[in-house]
């Protein structure tokens, strides 16, 4: 039954948020609320009343596994620093039972991860059967920081959306469906949440002096996102789009997001493995 809420999407938030290819992605408002006819108080009063079926469906997800069954749900989170990928992770992610999430973040490769090829840390942090995996930043920096900054040959750089598109073909073929999200903050936001930053104690674990530099490269960045959307949104794996400026709205796409890939793998609860009339006779005489 559609509530009262959910009537506030235009469109169902997959279709409104589909990065299509070949859109400017410079001239996207980063403040917008695509699909979204509602106030932020009723986004963050839906997203609250999404918790107890994400909850449900993320359990029976994780039952799933335990039985023996192979699906898996990975959230690609891929921004800039203060896109709010830690609020989501927070906020929405939160809303489920930590014990079936596999939380990953990417930073730059320790000496280990370096000595590898760069999916090998990345395939090492797949969600298992039944566990809903989150990537803070992903394999996506090879074609975005390692482009922007100069840390690969173009040549090189350039081979990675093949490798990327092979590897997730890979991915969804074991029974892991994929989500990609990407969270576009616009240069003055990014600005004013870095000086919060720099004017609260509490904020300044979260601040790196380099993050200037990113935001000096803010046009660049532009640039390598562009690409790395109109080159890999797929049929199968597409990207979604959301515009970041406004943290609720941010966390309100990400919830319908995730709940709809949730939903559309149809589980119910595993059958039970054992006679269930004989058990509760067992119990009784216990």
């Amino acid at each position: 039954m559609t509530t009262t809420l959910e009537r506030l999407w235009d469109e169902p938030p997959a279709r409104a948020l589909r990065w299509v290819p070949g859109t400017d992605l410079a001239a996207l408002d980063c403040a917008g609320t695509p699909g979204w006819a509602g106030t932020k108080p009723e986004g963050e009063q839906l997203v609250a009343s999404r918790a107890g079926e994400l909850a449900d469906l993320q359990e029976r997800l994780f039952a799933d596994g335990r039985s023996g069954g192979n699906r898996s749900v990975l959230l690609v989170l891929q921004g800039l620093d203060t896109a709010g990928k830690g609020g989501i992770v927070r906020h929405v992610v939160g809303l489920v039972d930590p014990q079936g999430v596999m939380h990953r973040s990417f930073a730059a490769p320790t000496a280990e991860e370096a000595a590898h090829g760069y999916l090998w840390r990345v395939r090492e942090a797949l969600p298992r059967p039944g566990y809903l995996g989150v990537f803070d930043r992903s394999h996506y920096e090879q074609v975005l920081v390692v482009r922007v900054e100069g840390l690969e040959p173009e040549a090189l750089w350039r081979a990675h959306y093949d490798e990327i598109l092979a590897f997730e073909q890979e991915v969804r073929g074991v029974g892991t469906t994929i989500v990609k999200v990407a969270l576009m903050v616009s240069p003055e936001e990014q600005k004013a949440r870095l000086a919060e930053r720099l004017e609260r104690r509490d904020k300044y674990w979260k601040y790196s002096p380099g993050d200037i530099d990113t935001v000096r490269r803010y046009p660049q960045y532009v640039g390598a996102y562009q690409e790395m959307l109109d080159r890999t949104s797929t049929e199968q794996s597409p990207w979604h789009l959301v515009p970041a400026d406004r943290k609720w709205f941010a966390r309100l796409a990400v919830t319908e997001l995730l709940l709809g890939a949730l939903r559309s793998l149809g589980l119910g609860w595993p059958p039970a493995t054992f006679d269930v009339e004989a058990e509760k006779a067992r119990l009784a005489a216990s």
